[in-house]
């Protein structure tokens, strides 16, 4: 895949050499620098950029004057603005006039890493766009997500029908299918995507903490609250919301989710009044729902206002066909990010990891991929460079300690072990109970929530026991 390429524009020579030479090699990326508006117009007409980098102030033609003619010109370019002038006002204004985030001098580097490594995958992903409406897209690929199975092609179409409607989205399958990937298509997709597009992981973040981050709160809400704040759904204003593993969060929280999707309106901590909100939500989630609806930890009603548009994505050992596509575009992926000389995977590597079982799907495939590139000693990646054993289908087999190479550090050693035994005690009782986890744990002597963080800490998933 060819570079991402950035234009900088400053009148401050100094910061532009700092920024070409750290940002080239740190992203991987082509730099050309501009010291005024003018020349950087006249470069922007002639080349395309993924990200332009722009100063708020600057002699002649600043940055806003700028910002509007290269949003004339090209209205899906992601700008960036950077000022040492920088306030609330400033950055709203910037933000109403098309840019897609804003940053203020002095700025940590490592902080404006992050900001434009999240520009320019927006930037991939409309560049994914463009590519499938002009039809010059390889089938096999699609904003991200690989596979030519009929099944991901049937994804492939969903995710389309899906994002031209400004209907709510539940995307359900199991952890690394690529959740976040479709959430982010569905929004590039959408006539939503030149807003923000705003993620949250929903049981990361504390419960009593959740509630603030989401809707936000006033002054005076509680003991540290000494100003207004708004909530990711205000950021979100015109475009979506990503709220990732829902079927994590509290019953409390689902009913004030569920007015949001009802009323289209927030109210933030501490108000006595509502705010009218425009985002569109699109939610993840690797739990069955339905289950948990009987189990009295998800409501019904907020469950069937979600599922208005599902979208399932399929687990990688359903389909096996998709994984030499996927290991190869990870190992292009991985190449270029490591700045490693392109390899290619063994014809033995390729018929093993078809093999396996991928229990992690492709986050796990992906993890073996970026230690065969580290492992092998030539272009080519070989079956012993990639550690296959713990996702092969077979049963596990008797625990041998003798397997564990002393060789490996201590915990990662142990952790094998754990690992090794879980599977075999665990896969047994579940075969025992035809994948009853109630049960299974009456067997064991264990609590049924206990034993299902066991199971989730290995990734061991009862409903592949329960045919």
């Amino acid at each position: 895949m060819a570079k991402f390429s950035i234009l900088i524009v400053d009148d401050e020579p100094d910061l532009l050499d700092l920024l070409k030479r750290s940002l080239t090699p740190d992203l991987d990326c082509d730099v050309t620098t501009a010291e005024s508006g003018k020349e950087a117009f006249s470069l922007f007409s002639e080349n395309r950029f993924e990200l332009v980098l722009l100063d708020m102030k600057m002699p002649g033609m600043d940055g806003m004057e700028l910002l509007e003619l290269i949003r004339r010109q090209r209205p899906d370019q992601t700008v960036i603005m950077m000022t040492a002038y920088g306030n609330i006002d400033t950055a709203v204004h910037a933000m109403k006039q098309g840019a897609y985030d804003f940053i203020t001098k002095p700025f940590d580097h490592d902080a404006l890493l992050v900001r434009l490594e999240k520009a320019l995958e927006r930037s991939r992903l409309i560049r994914e766009n463009v590519r499938l409406k002009s039809g010059t897209s390889t089938p096999h690929e699609f904003c991200g997500l690989v596979g030519k199975s009929d099944v991901m092609q049937q994804v492939f179409a969903t995710i389309q029908m899906v994002a031209a409607t400004e209907l709510t989205v539940l995307i359900t399958g199991e952890s690394g299918t690529g959740k976040d990937l479709t959430a982010r298509a569905v929004h590039e997709l959408s006539s939503r995507r030149n807003h923000p597009f705003v993620a949250i992981n929903c049981p990361t973040v504390p419960e009593q903490i959740l509630e603030s981050e989401l809707f936000g709160y006033r002054k005076g809400a509680f003991t540290h609250a000494t100003r207004d704040r708004n909530g990711l759904f205000h950021e979100a204003h015109g475009g979506s919301i990503f709220l990732d593993e829902i079927g994590d969060v509290s019953p409390a929280i689902q009913t004030k989710l569920l007015r949001v999707i009802q009323e289209k309106e927030i109210k933030p901590l501490g108000d006595t009044r509502t705010v009218k909100v425009d985002v569109r939500i699109i939610a993840s989630t690797n739990r069955d729902l339905e289950q948990r609806i009987q189990q009295g930890a998800f409501r019904e009603d907020f469950f069937y206002r979600l599922n208005v548009l599902p979208i399932e994505l399929p687990p990688l050992r359903e389909r096996p066909e998709d994984i030499p596509l996927i290991a190869a575009h990870l190992v292009q992926k991985h190449c270029t990010k490591l700045q490693r000389p392109g390899k290619t995977l063994s014809p033995e590597l390729l018929q093993a990891i078809t093999a396996c079982r991928w229990k992690g799907n492709v986050r796990e495939l992906e993890n073996a991929i970026v230690q065969g590139i580290l492992f092998s000693k030539d272009d080519v990646i070989r079956r012993e460079d990639i550690p296959l054993g713990e996702a092969r289908p077979a049963s596990p087999g008797g625990l041998n300690i003798d397997d564990i190479s002393v060789a490996l550090p201590y915990r990662e050693a142990k952790e094998t072990v754990l690992r090794r035994f879980n599977d075999m005690y665990i896969g047994r009782l579940l075969s025992e109970t035809g994948g009853n986890v109630t049960r299974a744990a009456a067997k064991c002597g264990l609590e049924r929530q206990s034993l299902q963080q066991v199971m989730r800490r290995y990734d061991i998933i009862a409903d592949d026991y329960r045919k």
